[in-house]
């Protein structure tokens, strides 16, 4: 866990400093925002923001977004500041805290950052089988191709294997190949210098050179160009990284883990991925089995997000009722273990009493019944008619907007309630909303109510 901390925060930044080190983070300290922008350039990565509320913190978000780090920005100040407190969340900060520092507070804080790289919840021998060879093949600097459908949890065992390496002590470090615009890959993977295209304002350091000692993740890689396909060959071959508008090469020492989506032959097959990269990845291969392959993890995993979302939400931990964890066992998940957690977290903010119900969880379709044949294979029964709920004929804009109206309705007003049943950002709850009003349709008062 990095923790940079930008400010003097009224004084209170030595002891701010040895709570998130007495926590196991590792700390550094900037004056400004400049500062912390140059440190991030140059490779002094972070996994959270920690800033003074008297700094701009709009700037800093839209600075940090306009270079593309995802960081979650917290702002500190002193207990009795309550303007500058929403204002500092109005303008993009995850939370705000307040000064001098609580030592439970900033722990909690921390321990939200980094829980999803603690732990894998497994009950099932097929998640048994798939740990047992993640442990086997963790110790070793070999590439790793980490395969399977959409949720199944291949960033989760990435990190899982990065923390059993010899390389734990070091940073992993995330690329989503996927979520990269193709003119911005490169100089996010690779680095450039000041001046090398337009936008180029200073020298920025890549992720390769980041992850230098470490580990880095390409998440799904398949949807890598091919031209930086073969930049990224020759990284691997030679170890050494050419920043865009650079004139000597820098050396790196990094393992890469890398994952897909897809079947990684097939792509080859099509033309669409260099076999020679593909061969240079996959040294070994981990597939992660899909959710309706390994059901007894259901119950377990239901339960801990159960928990989670209820601490999340300061609500007491609601139990699942045998006919509600009946309901999940039924359904096909085709969304995986991220469609269950999302269900999950709907079903803790929408279940009224001490137990979650079947009415409380709401699933993406009709569960379809689960036939399991001999051999572990297992194959889903088809439904007994073509019935869409009347949906046909109906524009996805239109049922869109009356889900998103419903919901609010059903949330009493609250939107953060609402956003976070939707699966969605506060931010593209409001702009639809103001979408909406815009081309005049009508919005019910209940709907219109506070975040």
């Amino acid at each position: 866990m990095r923790l940079l901390i930008i400010g003097d925060l009224y004084g209170q930044i030595g002891a701010a400093s040895a709570i998130a080190r007495s926590r196991g983070a590792k700390v550094a300290h900037v004056a400004d925002i400049d500062a912390a922008l140059a440190a991030l350039r140059d490779g002094q990565g972070a996994d959270l923001i920690m800033i003074e509320v008297r700094e701009d913190i709009e700037k800093l978000v839209n600075l940090l977004m306009r270079e593309r780090f995802n960081l979650p920005v917290i702002a500190c100040g002193v207990k009795n500041d309550k303007d500058a407190a929403v204002k500092a969340i109005r303008s993009g900060a995850k939370e705000y805290l307040p000064l001098p520092p609580n030592e439970e507070l900033i722990a909690a804080v921390l321990e939200a950052i980094t829980e999803e790289t603690q732990s894998v919840i497994y009950a099932s021998q097929a998640m048994a089988k798939t740990i047992a060879m993640a442990d086997q093949i963790a110790p070793s600097d070999a590439s790793i191709m980490i395969t399977g459908e959409s949720g199944t949890g291949k960033e989760v065992i990435a990190r899982y294997i990065h923390k059993k390496s010899k390389r734990a002590g070091n940073l992993m470090i995330s690329v989503n190949c996927a979520a990269i615009p193709e003119n911005l890959l490169e100089a996010e993977l690779f680095g450039h210098e000041k001046g090398a295209f337009t936008g180029a304002v200073a020298r920025r350091i890549g992720k390769f050179e980041e992850a230098d000692g470490g580990t880095i993740l390409l998440d799904e890689i398949s949807e890598m160009a091919m031209h930086l396909q073969a930049k990224l060959l020759r990284v691997l071959q030679e170890r050494e990284v050419d920043r865009i508008g650079g004139n000597k090469p820098v050396k790196v020492n990094i393992r890469v883990l890398a994952t897909s989506n897809r079947n990684m032959q097939e792509e080859v097959k099509k033309g669409t991925f260099r076999e020679d990269l593909y061969f240079r990845l996959n040294v070994i291969t981990l597939d992660m089995p899909s959710l309706r392959n390994r059901r007894d993890d259901i119950k377990p995993l239901a339960e801990h997000f159960i928990e989670k979302y209820s601490k999340a939400n300061g609500l007491p931990v609601k139990k699942l009722a045998d006919a509600a964890l009946a309901k999940l066992m039924a359904y096909s998940w085709p969304g995986n273990v991220r469609e269950l957690e999302n269900s999950m977290h709907r079903s803790v903010l929408m279940a009224s009493g001490n137990m979650i119900e079947t009415d409380n969880i709401l699933l993406q379709g009709a569960p379809e019944p689960i036939q399991e044949k001999a051999g572990n294979t297992i194959t889903m029964a088809k439904p007994a008619s073509g019935n869409t709920g009347g949906l046909v004929g109906r524009t996805v804009d239109s049922v869109e907007q009356e889900l998103i109206i419903d919901t609010l309705n059903y949330c009493l007003g609250n939107r953060t309630h609402a956003a976070n049943i939707l699966g969605i950002s506060i931010r593209t709850l409001r702009n639809k909303l103001k979408q909406y009003t815009e081309q005049g349709a009508a919005i019910p008062p209940s709907a219109t109510g506070t975040e």
